[in-house]
């Protein structure tokens, strides 16, 4: 509890509490043997005080009554001694995740009104998954009596079932296979009913758990450098839920672990100079680090699978069966392997040949590296089956001197065919012949709209359209003309003198 000036937090001031849980028979022991040996006797009092304000049978808000029934409830007297006592333990229990304390205030409120909004007591299993609190226990109890603890919260699996290798079937009916509901009949006056009595929060609600990496602001801080910049900063968003709440949703978005955000957090220009945290420069630090790590997977992955291709084809390979090809399905041979194998053969290959020797076939020497990597990164990034990558090989090569030995148009084309759902030798065959056939239309409507040779486009920009079709309405130009009559002397002087004539002269 932040707690600026002392006045701020007497016992005039009024306060309430929500809980939305109700404490189990494991609670109270999770209370009473872990969380009373951390934080002390008296503020496990102090949470008990505020649990039972609000009955056991009811969850929601407690009414609105000044602090001196709490002080008087704990057998304190009205001072600063006091004061200050109720404050330590309440930070206490903040700290180890039992309690929120919120300060209200605004022009309907005559003085400030304190929230203490209870959380329920970790369960057993996601308690030791949390070390800082683990480690606290033990730092309080040591550790044998820590790990006596933990066996106490748990019961043994009978020894007939432990050292057996057991199979597990879910035989369990789920609700739609037994209810059926009558949709039709849908009561809005009842779902609006239930709306309204059910106790609203006027604070902000916490981020969706599916959207979080989970990571609580003790992990955080545990594994933070103390000789940081900012480590002031990190200490900060103990108290800033909206801070850590953006810090978990960068972390889970970029798929992060808390080494990776500490070294985010750690980064300059991730806190401004009041220390508060810049979200989209952790989140622009955060991309970098995700694009770094997944090109080191990349080349990881296809490292590891040259290694193993080198290493099984030639054993694999010979002995898989070859699966025959349909006449229908055949695809002609590219001009690059004309006279070294017939259709029939060539099919044969695409269809059975891993692409790491269908490729080789098409290459006197070695085959270029930047292929030889796109096609690795199709294989086992894009997960293509390798008969689909040896009609993408086809489709490619088959005319080479068009430019389509390009990374970006191999890729581009991969992708397309994994948009379209290509997962099979056929598939692939007919998505071939459907571009090809597209390719053959377009250079037919470029032929239809040329016409003869220059008798439209003008060579202009923007004079013609997609079509060859002239945008502008064709204008006859006035030329000079072919026969020239000659003009007499006299009618040449009866010119000049109309000429003077119209000048004022005659």
């Amino acid at each position: 509890m932040r707690i600026q000036n002392i006045l701020q937090y007497t016992e005039h001031h009024r306060y309430y509490i929500f809980r939305s849980f109700s404490l189990s028979s494991i609670d109270h022991k999770m209370l009473s043997l872990i969380y009373q040996p951390m934080v002390g006797a008296f503020a496990i009092a102090l949470y008990q005080q505020l649990y039972h304000s609000i009955a056991e049978d009811r969850n929601g808000y407690s009414k609105l009554e000044p602090q001196r029934r709490l002080f008087l409830g704990l057998g304190l007297e009205m001072n600063e001694k006091s004061r200050r006592f109720v404050i330590e333990q309440a930070s206490k229990l903040e700290a180890v995740g039992l309690m929120q304390t919120s300060r209200l205030g605004g022009p309907d409120l005559a003085d400030v009104v304190y929230e203490y909004e209870l959380e329920q007591p970790l369960s057993p299993v996601e308690f030791f998954r949390n070390m800082h609190l683990t480690m606290l226990l033990r730092d309080k109890i040591g550790k044998y009596a820590v790990i006596d603890l933990r066996e106490s919260f748990g019961a043994n699996e009978p020894d007939e079932l432990a050292g057996a290798e057991l199979t597990k079937e879910n035989i369990s009916v789920p609700f739609y296979e037994l209810f059926k509901l009558n949709m039709q009949s849908f009561d809005t006056e009842l779902e609006q009913a239930l709306t309204e009595v059910a106790p609203s929060r006027q604070t902000v609600g916490r981020p969706d758990p599916s959207a979080t990496a989970g990571i609580p602001y003790g992990e955080l801080i545990l594994h933070f450098p103390r000789s940081s910049a900012n480590r002031t900063s990190v200490e900060r968003l103990r108290g800033d839920a909206d801070g850590m709440a953006q810090v978990n949703y960068v972390a889970y978005k970029f798929n992060l672990s808390v080494v990776n955000v500490c070294r985010l957090l750690d980064e300059v220009g991730v806190f401004d100079a009041s220390g508060k945290l810049n979200v989209d420069e952790l989140q622009l630090k955060a991309s970098s680090m995700y694009r770094q790590d997944r090109k080191r997977d990349d080349d990881r992955q296809r490292t590891l699978a040259k290694t193993k291709v080198i290493a099984e084809t030639e054993t694999e390979e010979e002995d898989q069966e070859e699966v025959a090809v349909q006449e229908q399905d055949y695809l002609p041979v590219p001009k690059a392997l004309t006279g070294r194998c017939d259709i029939q053969q060539y099919n044969m290959l695409m269809r059975n040949e891993p692409h790491t020797r269908f490729i080789r076939r098409f290459f006197p020497g070695a085959v270029p590296r930047t292929l030889e990597d796109l096609l690795f990164k199709i294989d086992n990034s894009y997960r293509m089956v390798e008969p689909v990558i040896n009609v993408l090989i086809h489709y490619v090569m088959k005319e080479p001197e068009k430019s389509r030995l390009s990374n970006k148009f191999i890729d581009t084309v991969a992708m397309n065919m994994l948009g379209a759902g290509v997962d099979t030798f056929e598939k692939a065959v007919q998505y071939v012949r459907l571009q090809a056939q597209l390719e053959q239309d377009k250079e037919k409507r470029k032929e239809a709209g040329a016409g003869p040779a220059g008798s439209v486009y003008s060579g202009g920009r923007g004079s013609a359209n997609r079509g060859g079709f002239s945008r502008k309405p064709s204008i006859p130009i006035v030329g000079e003309s072919s026969s020239s009559a000659s003009v007499s002397a006299s009618e040449l002087e009866e010119l000049r003198k109309l000429a003077r004539k119209l000048d004022g002269k005659g």
